[in-house]
């Protein structure tokens, strides 16, 4: 069972009870606690699959019942589920699994693990669920929260990583060995998201543990990043993090480059941070930055945009690469509704559910000029981004027509996903399950995402209020 799947049901459950009269699939009032009951059976049914068939492995294959180490052998699937536990009021589960996961998870192995994935995944698990833990009635330690056992693990995951950013250029190794640090011979080469999406949860942790060290590499990771953009004020897919050459030049909001953007903007929410909310949305003078009048929100708009969609472009010249839209990219709109750019959010938002009613979920790529799915990434890894946007936005606007997403997901999810042993991605293995989005069938295992987004720790910085926008004076503290 995947961190998507974990983080799409937290999301329906936080968007579909906010709304008490919207209409249900067939034009009636339906009550909204069915829906959330929905979700929650749903959860369960994922949820106890993986106890029966798949721990203590990581994630669970729900077409063969039974489970598989991906990312470092944690049983991640129940750090994915700490905080969705929370969201759904089961303290008692939650109280069992931590003492699970303090009983059996060991950092201090000879595992080489994804520097990305471990802190998305394993630190901002922990962490989100250790910040939640107490709101949510749960008996926490004196001195929370800056002590608790799942923020020591969170701090022991991370300094895990921390030998990944010992390079030339402050921009981290991919790869880090647990036990032993970089590897020799280590490729150097790394995406731009596995770079830029560190500082909401290292800048948690040292404000919880003390530690600046945290911090300090996640900021000087992002400078490298901002001070490498081109000339047009761009950034590529993948940079050499020993000499800081680019080595993949594509541009554009999506996978490889997707996260780093959420974090220049959640935090800077998180951390009050005008710097790093101004490498995102406000032109510098030139005497603080490198390149002066290249934010990334303006270079963005007047190089990749295209009515209301977002191309790939060449980051050196703007040119189109790739007419198609990424389901990655659907988190864009609830990025923008953050800054409080409503209008373009919604334009761009409908545009993606178009695609979503099309196929009855978003394909992993999409030709835009040909309105299509693109051959061999037809198929629905039950990504959440779309329904991330769709709860930011309606918490922005309380525009009903967001809610229907909610319930689309629910019904397609359900219809195309479901099975025996859980949810099932939507890939292109040739399974003789033949339910699916057209041209793809259900793959035999819940892979995870090549790319991912900050779905469980953006908890931290969330709001519950209505408002457009958060201003730098309104914004939370740690």
């Amino acid at each position: 069972m995947p961190f998507r799947l974990l983080v799409l049901f937290g999301l329906l459950c936080a968007l579909l009870p906010l709304h008490h009269g919207a209409p249900g699939p067939d034009g009636t009032a339906p009550d909204p606690a069915h829906y959330r009951e929905r979700v929650k059976a749903m959860f369960y049914h994922a949820y106890d699959s993986y106890l029966e068939n798949a721990f203590p492995y990581d994630e669970l294959r729900p077409l063969t019942c039974d489970g598989h180490d991906t990312w470092g052998s944690f049983s991640l699937t129940l750090i994915d589920a700490l905080d969705t536990l929370l969201i759904l009021g089961n303290v008692s589960e939650f109280q069992r699994v931590v003492e699970v996961l303090q009983d059996n998870v060991d950092f201090d192995i000879d595992v080489n693990a994804s520097v990305f994935e471990t802190n998305i995944r394993v630190v901002g698990g922990l962490l989100s669920a250790h910040l939640l833990s107490k709101k949510a009635g749960v008996e926490v330690e004196a001195g929370w929260p800056c002590s608790g056992p799942l923020l020591r693990m969170a701090e022991e995951a991370a300094r895990k990583l921390l030998p990944a950013f010992q390079t030339p250029t402050g921009m981290p190794y991919g790869t880090v060995n647990l036990l032993h640090g970089v590897n020799p011979g280590e490729t150097p080469v790394t995406c731009t998201a596995g770079i830029g999406t560190f500082i909401v949860e290292f800048a948690t942790l040292s404000s919880l543990t003390g530690d600046p060290v945290f911090e300090d590499v996640a900021r000087v990771a992002l400078m490298r990043l901002w001070e490498s953009r081109s000339e047009i004020g761009l950034v590529g897919n993948h940079i050499d993090v020993l000499t800081g050459k680019w080595v993949a030049q594509d541009s554009g909001i999506g996978a490889g480059v997707d996260s780093y953007f959420e974090y220049l903007v959640k935090g800077a929410i998180l951390l009050q941070d005008k710097k790093l909310m101004a490498m995102f949305l406000v032109s510098m003078p030139s005497s603080s930055f490198c390149f002066p009048q290249r934010e990334y929100n303006k270079a963005i708009r007047n190089y990749t945009r295209f009515d209301d969609w977002y191309l790939w472009v060449q980051m050196y010249k703007g040119t189109v690469s790739m007419p198609v839209f990424q389901s990655l990219e659907a988190y864009w709109p609830g990025l923008q509704s953050l800054i409080g750019d409503i209008d373009n959010a919604m334009r761009t938002f409908l545009n993606y559910y178009t695609v979503w009613k099309q196929f009855g979920g978003l394909p992993e790529f999409y030709n835009i000029p040909q309105g299509y799915t693109v051959e061999k990434r037809e198929g629905y890894p039950l990504r959440p981004e779309l329904i991330e946007s769709a709860m930011y936005l309606y918490r922005a606007t309380g525009d009903p027509t967001l809610l229907e997403l909610g319930r689309d997901a629910v019904e397609s999810i359900e219809k195309i996903s479901k099975v025996e042993c859980g949810f099932a991605t939507n890939d292109h293995s040739g399974c003789s399950v033949e339910r699916g989005l057209k041209g793809s069938n259900q793959g035999r295992a819940m892979s995870h995402p090549w790319s991912t987004q900050a779905g469980k720790i953006s908890k931290i910085c969330e709001t519950t209020s209505s408002t457009t926008a958060w201003s730098l004076s309104s914004w939370p503290r740690l």
